[in-house]
């Protein structure tokens, strides 16, 4: 995310997106990321979807810390909790070729947050799936950002990595990310709505949407 989201979305929460949350050593020794034929760099018009550098690290960590971002994923992370984030993204793709990308601006902000895919955690029902996400700058919010970027994403999903389906989760509350997913294409599952079990009851983050994407009508869609 979180995934779920990661939007991300400003997708679901936190505690959920943003896994390794304790102390963090901000001088890391990083696994040396993939070929770039394991983990193409993605591009659209005005956006670059590339993996992470030591340098985006401040520029994410101020994204994670502000409060508007995280108002519908989770409390803000520390700036050891998102560095930590990082390191678990940059892990999955080393373990899976596919991940949440950093979100660059062609001849603009070098880093305004993620767009991606994210592996669903076990425990939830719809699990095991592979979720798309996003998480961006507060301030570039309104440019259609999330969705250019994750219409890229998709197109490799169902393209070079050929998965059958993606799913979307996020808070019920977070009518932003939930426009998104409708103008992807993404379709509601009412009956796989739930509440998240890492967040406490109570909680207006607690109830969590699901939508859902398949190939086939990915395909079909005008």
């Amino acid at each position: 995310m979180a995934v779920t989201k990661p939007s991300s979305h400003q997708t679901s929460t936190s505690r959920r997106a943003a896994p390794g949350s304790g102390a963090a050593s901000l001088r890391r020794t990083r696994r040396a990321p993939l070929p770039t034929s394991a983990a193409p760099e993605l591009r659209t018009e005005r956006l670059l979807l590339r993996r992470w550098r030591a340098r985006d690290e401040p520029l994410f960590a101020a994204i994670n810390a502000d409060p508007l971002v995280m108002a519908t994923l989770g409390p803000p992370l520390t700036r050891a909790a998102s560095d930590t984030f990082i390191d678990r993204i940059e892990s999955t793709f080393g373990e899976r070729g596919w991940g949440l990308y950093c979100v660059e601006v062609i001849g603009g902000p070098a880093c305004i947050g993620h767009v991606g895919l994210w592996p669903v955690p076990g425990g939830l029902s719809f699990a095991p799936a592979v979720e798309i996400g996003w998480r961006l700058a507060s301030e570039q919010w309104g440019n259609g950002y999330a969705t250019e970027g994750a219409r890229a994403v998709l197109a490799d999903a169902f393209g070079r990595l050929a998965l059958d389906e993606v799913v979307s989760i996020t808070a019920a509350v977070n009518a932003r990310s939930r426009a998104v997913m409708e103008r992807l294409g993404l379709q509601r599952d009412e009956r796989g709505d739930f509440e998240h079990p890492l967040v406490p009851e109570g909680d207006r983050l607690r109830p969590h949407v699901l939508y859902r994407l398949s190939s086939a009508r990915y395909r079909d869609a005008p």
